[in-house]
């Protein structure tokens, strides 16, 4: 995925000469986001490829015509009840949200998973989001990192840690 970022920002900086110093390639949490619209700051979601593959194998659409935007993947049976309130989680990766219905759902056995996972792009979730009346459903939803990015993350922390405990407890 870095990789696909840096060669992103290379035809960026060949195509546009007064971005070659100042445009750049950082991974930023979905709640950055609007801060960065607030400020007036260009940006671009960057699809992961596999999962831009995956996306068009689910719609049956033809892998050379492409995906517009960035895939999400939702499912009718996966629902997350807190208090009264449902919300239904929207996962950036397909292999997440198939682990998750082989959890809960007899669709494991028989079948497919892929029967019960539907396509969509998070450029059109926002927007509808956005442009959403109150109690429309919109705001229901919630968004699922994805599992190696969580892992990661725990990863980072755990070797953060374990270098703080050498130095300071060694």
């Amino acid at each position: 995925m870095e990789e696909d970022a840096e060669a992103f920002l290379a035809q960026v900086r060949l195509r546009r000469r007064e971005l070659r110093s100042n445009a750049k390639v950082v991974p930023i949490t979905l709640d950055q986001v609007y801060s960065l619209k607030v400020e007036g700051i260009a940006f671009r979601f960057l699809p992961d490829p596999i999962q831009i593959k995956n996306a068009l194998e689910l719609k049956a659409a033809d892998i050379k015509s492409g995906f517009d935007g960035v895939p999400v993947f939702q499912s009718d049976l996966l629902v997350v009840r807190k208090k009264n309130k449902r919300f239904f989680p929207i996962y950036f990766n397909k292999e997440d949200i198939e682990k998750e219905l082989s959890k809960v759902s007899r669709a494991s056995r028989g079948t497919g998973l892929s029967q019960h996972i539907m396509v969509g792009s998070l450029e059109d979730v926002l927007r509808k989001m956005e442009m959403s009346e109150k109690n429309s459903g919109w705001e229901d939803l919630i968004f699922i990192p994805p599992a190696s990015k969580q892992q990661l993350h725990q990863l980072e922390a755990l070797e953060v840690y374990s270098g703080w405990e050498r130095e300071f407890m060694g």
